[in-house]
């Protein structure tokens, strides 16, 4: 799970592998479909719980005590409480049923792609400097 983590950490602290995922999810997920209103999940929300099923083999109850009791995986998230808020974010498990199984293989494929170039990318720069 640490590698996994980290992985996650890097694209979101990194702006342009950030914006390619990003951009990419949003033409696969939010192409098409109106903005409800309705209580969801946002695109990191989802990117997150579908890497961690996939990288654990959780099933679906799995990963619904993961995303609301994992500290490690809610952390990744962004929805951990801390002492500066005082609402705990619950996820539902069809939310996450309904929201997650929307990451398709290709779409994780494709993902995973632009990860793997921005690795390559990362030890071109560090073989330059040494």
């Amino acid at each position: 799970m640490p590698p996994t983590v980290r992985a996650l950490q890097y694209i979101f602290t990194t702006p342009e592998l950030n914006e390619k995922v990003f951009t990419l999810l949003e033409s696969k997920i939010c192409a098409g479909k109106k903005k409800t209103g309705r209580k969801g999940m946002d695109l990191w929300h989802i990117l997150v719980l579908s890497v961690v099923r996939h990288a654990t083999c959780a099933n679906w109850d799995r990963l619904h005590l993961m995303a609301n009791y994992d500290m490690l995986v809610r952390s990744i998230m962004g929805v951990s409480k801390t002492r500066f808020t005082e609402e705990e974010f619950e996820f539902e498990y069809q939310n996450i049923l309904d929201n997650v199984t929307l990451i398709d293989e290709d779409l994780l494929y494709a993902v995973n792609a632009i990860v793997v170039e921005a690795g390559k990318q990362l030890l071109k720069k560090k073989k330059r400097n040494p």
